[in-house]
């Protein structure tokens, strides 16, 4: 059950307005953790595609050992809302979200650190992931929190949505880039050499985030209002969550827009198989895929500040729906490269809205949790969904049968709208909905 009116009035005061300044102040500070955090990341950060080619071309291993080593490494990605609970309930050093980054950026920077210095072999490597992504997670559910508890207070949870995606995009792109380079960086001689250095790599960016912590800008933090009170307790919290059905219907449109069978491993087996793609390629397919976002991430920064968010699910999801059709008309490599751009387009104010979404929804006080609930659902379900895409491109039909199961799910996301609380999306950024003002 929600918190009472009274209660909640004390606890999360009416959203003030920012001045440009002081919100240029906050995208600054954020943007920077986010960009910092996404390179560090063991799990699609930095070193997470070197490692993949580490497996492969140093150790041997065929793809599905490689798979299994990633189902392995991921468990720590599945239990995400653990670290986020924890973050809700805990305040590391007195110092909050900050306490977290200081404390456990540090931890991770030691055990990058203490890696570097091991065995590269592939127990050592699998200690390594699953450690670094542990005390990592604690850190992100930090980030999440901050994040997501500054758009709810200040009613900007699109805009906040929008920077998010741009600064998370920026990393990923990068390392997709690269990924080619390092592959061959790891295949000769001096193999362990470069992975020993990915990893100190991984240490001094880790380490700058520890340090990071200790910055307290004025313009973020005093904006920034606490939701729980020292009273509160763990059970009530986790009663209050599973009570707050607004988030649900926000977690099922997460689910779908996620599971999208077929867009990891038989996407790739396509380019590949059928249209003799490389694997630098297929690298670059994926980066011009994730950069094309980016346009529509910002577009969508300014459309959620003139228009109700209702109506940006609404288009945003009718877009998105034909997504990967366009792959069904392609016949070459280069065409493939040239669909990533539209393909990637058409995502960007669905991937926004859907992220809005879930911030507006989240129960004060517990938006770690909620955010790392998210992010647990992404892992599993994008697994299981490769799975099923897999299962679909090997006995039914190659992907052309592919294409047709995510069309058909991302359009069950359609009916799935009807259930998200009309007073939840009736408003644009800049006004708070009237259920936040009763979270």
């Amino acid at each position: 059950m929600d918190r009472p009116a009274a209660e909640v009035a004390a606890v999360a005061p009416a959203p003030e307005h920012l001045s440009p300044s002081v919100r240029r102040s906050i995208f600054l500070y954020l943007g920077i953790l986010i960009v910092l955090l996404a390179f560090g990341g063991p799990s699609g950060g930095l070193i997470d595609i070197p490692i993949s080619f580490f497996l492969k071309n140093r150790l041997h291993l065929e793809a599905h050992q490689v798979a299994h080593f990633r189902l392995l490494a991921a468990i720590p990605l599945y239990l995400s809302f653990v670290f986020g609970f924890i973050r809700d309930m805990w305040n590391p050093l007195q110092m909050r979200d900050r306490g977290f980054m200081l404390l456990f950026g540090g931890i991770c920077a030691l055990l990058y650190l203490g890696f570097a210095l091991a065995p590269m072999t592939y127990s050592t490597l699998l200690l390594a992931v699953v450690a670094l992504t542990t005390s990592f997670l604690f850190v992100a559910s930090a980030q999440n929190a901050l994040t997501s508890t500054i758009g709810q207070q200040h009613a900007m949870t699109g805009q906040i949505s929008a920077a998010w995606n741009v600064f998370a995009s920026i990393p990923t792109v990068a390392a997709l880039l690269v990924g080619g380079m390092l592959s061959g960086l790891l295949e000769d001689q001096n193999a362990d050499s470069a992975a020993r250095i990915l990893f100190l790599v991984g240490a001094a960016i880790m380490t700058a985030v520890s340090l990071f912590a200790l910055w307290k800008p004025k313009n973020v933090f005093e904006h920034v209002h606490a939701e729980r009170g020292n009273d509160a307790h763990p059970v009530n919290d986790i009663k209050r969550l599973f009570g707050h059905w607004r988030v649900y219907p926000a977690l099922l449109i997460w689910l779908l827009w996620n599971f999208a069978p077929g867009s990891a491993t038989p996407l790739q087996y396509h380019l590949q198989n059928t249209l003799h793609a490389t694997d630098a390629q297929w690298g670059q397919w994926n980066a011009i895929f994730a950069a094309s976002f980016i346009p529509t991430f910002i577009v969508y920064g300014f459309l959620c500040r003139h228009f109700p968010l209702k109506t940006l699910l609404w288009w945003g999801t009718i877009i998105a729906v034909p997504q990967m059709v366009p792959l069904l008309f392609i016949h070459s490599v280069t065409g493939a490269l040239i669909s990533a751009v539209p393909i990637g387009l058409m995502g960007g104010v669905a991937t926004g809205a859907y992220m809005d979404l879930i911030i507006r929804s989240c129960p004060r006080g517990l938006q770690g949790t909620t955010l790392m609930m998210s992010s647990s659902l992404y892992f599993v379900v994008s697994r299981f969904g490769d799975i099923l895409g897999t299962t679909l491109y090997d006995h039914y039909g190659g992907f052309t049968v592919c294409v047709i199961a995510i069309t058909v799910v991302y359009a069950l996301i359609l009916p799935t709208l009807l259930l998200v609380p009309k007073q939840l999306i009736a408003t644009a950024d800049g006004q708070m909905p009237e259920s936040l003002s009763e979270a």
